[in-house]
């Protein structure tokens, strides 16, 4: 995706552009489905979500610098196991990055459809009983459409528009906590016991990580992976625009979910409890409650302004992974094609949009689409820790411009964490989820027969502990407890125990289970590029 045209990314603009995908529609939204989840114990969730993905991300930074190409998380895998492992976790990333687009769509809008204005009372048919309706639907559309447009032209067009977008999503987030803060802070609201403080229990605050959106808030993370080869220096600047884009957005997550808890009027908690809290746009609606109708003005401009940022940073993104997936040979070629000026995947955006429009259709409430994003991503990631390591064996003289110190715990710990998390996104999201992974097979196993390949049997064997792993966690997920949607065969929490110690075997097996296919050689003749 290189040519002479195409400017590199400094750290500034690779940090901007990362929050400008990571500062989205989850602050909108995820901390008022994390409240009437857990209550005000949901801050805690919002720091186990960081700490999930800090863990995958930390395994990635290695990868990242190993192998600098755009859309890289599309091919790692396929690197140290084969084509088959390859596929399905470049598949699950992208199917999370197909619903990424329209979610941030379906956000202003939803945002849009609560205009208190009596000249926007035209708006309200865009969203009805927590869903989009048909006519919302075109306006999503339009939206997607305008996220794809962006990207049409150049990477220096991207950075210019998303370095200011990223500047006004950092600002109205921090307006907003100050103003709810100085405005109504009623510290009581975190309850003055471990009870009032977890009025739900402790489950909860593992549930509300996955399907409150927080985890969804922090995926993220990879937009600095997948730019690859166009970011300056990536020995430096891969490991400091992930850290540095987490943290930040890591802070202004935890401290708006603080300013939202202490906001809520205590009399209204003490009539409805914190599942009743019932907003159509959480934020400007509590402004407008606390009488500060400057600020509802803002947040309704910036529920389009940060789910624009977000969702054009996305295009971009899953247009790279599209891209990076058709040079695996399991999808049409057309997919991998450049085009135009700046040679960009054209092909492929368009292709994304179009699937899009088909998922949005389908699914179109926002809490749903964060839950789908929420489990195929951390599938896809299941692979990260274990190529990591992999690499260790397979390739030892490797350049490693970043050599991890604590691999050799961080690895199995990120296994582990994303395992959990996929249990958190609940039955039956994980089934179903894992299912429409598997319905990209027959399209893999369809090119395997027409190109005749002769280690298809290899490749199957070398992918083998991932499918086995996808049966179990949608076996533990429909036996587990009742607090994750589970039949209560395996109480809270043994069934955490369980995924623990089940999940640390498939690990050792997927590490064990790497292999050299002729795609090693093409990571070995990448990592020569690599200054270290």
């Amino acid at each position: 995706m290189k040519s002479k045209k195409t400017k590199k990314i400094g750290l500034f603009q690779l940090v901007m552009l990362t929050l400008g995908s990571l500062i989205g529609s989850g602050w909108l939204f995820g901390s008022w489905e994390a409240t009437r989840v857990a209550g005000p114990a949901a801050i805690i969730s919002w720091v186990i979500g960081g700490l999930v993905i800090a863990a995958i991300a930390y395994n990635y930074i290695e990868l990242g610098t190993m192998f600098p190409e755009a859309g890289g998380m599309s091919r790692y895998a396929q690197y140290s196991h084969g084509p088959l492992l390859g596929f399905i976790s470049s598949w699950s990333n992208w199917v999370s990055l197909i619903a990424l687009i329209p979610i941030e769509a379906v956000a202003a809008v939803q945002y849009m459809s609560s205009w208190p204005w009596s000249w926007a009372n035209w708006t309200k048919q865009f969203f009805s009983n927590g869903e989009i309706t048909t006519s919302g639907l075109l306006l999503v559309f339009a939206f997607m459409f305008v996220f794809t447009l962006i990207n049409f032209w150049s990477v220096t067009l991207l950075t210019r528009f998303t370095n200011f977008i990223s500047i006004f999503k950092i600002g109205i987030p921090a307006i907003t906590i100050i103003m709810l803060t100085l405005s109504s802070f009623h510290t009581g609201n975190y309850g003055h016991s471990i009870q009032e403080f977890m009025p739900y229990g402790s489950a909860p605050i593992f549930s509300a990580t996955a399907t409150a959106g927080i985890i969804f808030s922090f995926n993220a993370f990879q937009t600095v992976i997948n730019m690859g080869s166009e970011i300056k220096d990536t020995k430096k600047n891969v490991k400091r625009g992930i850290f540095l884009s987490l943290l930040i957005s890591g802070v202004i997550y935890v401290l708006i979910q603080s300013a939202f808890i202490t906001a809520i009027d205590p009399a209204t908690l003490a009539k409805y409890g914190w599942h009743g809290i019932n907003f159509s746009s959480p934020f400007a609606d509590l402004a407008i409650l606390l009488g500060i109708h400057w600020l509802s003005v803002l947040l309704y401009l910036d529920a389009f302004v940060s789910p624009v940022g977000t969702g054009v940073s996305f295009a971009a993104s899953t247009g790279r992974v599209l891209f990076a997936m058709e040079s695996n040979k399991h999808i049409p070629s057309f997919l991998g094609k450049l085009s135009g000026k700046f040679q960009m995947p054209h092909a492929a955006m368009l292709t994304n949009f179009v699937i899009s429009m088909l998922m949005v259709s389908v699914f179109r409430s926002w809490s749903t689409l964060a839950t789908v994003i929420c489990a195929s991503t951390l599938i896809a990631y299941l692979t990260g820790p274990v190529t990591t390591v992999a690499f260790r064996r397979l390739g030892p003289d490797f350049k490693r411009p970043v050599k991890l110190r604590f691999l050799s715990i961080m690895a199995p710990v990120a296994f582990v964490l994303a395992s959990l998390a996929i249990y958190w996104s609940m039955w039956p999201t994980t089934v179903e989820v894992i299912i429409v992974i598997m319905l990209g097979l027959p399209i893999y196993f369809y090119y395997e027969y027409k190109a005749k390949h002769n280690d298809t049997l290899k490749a199957f064997k070398s992918a083998l502990w991932l499918i086995v792993y996808l049966i179990f966690i949608s076996i533990i997920s429909f036996i587990g407890s009742h607090e994750f949607n589970g039949i209560n065969w395996i109480h809270y929490p043994w069934d955490f125990v369980v995924i623990i110690v089940i999940s640390l075997g498939f690990y050792y097996w997927g590490v064990k289970s790497a292999k050299v296919f002729p795609d090693y050689y093409q990571a070995e003749k990448l990592n020569q590029t690599v200054k270290e």
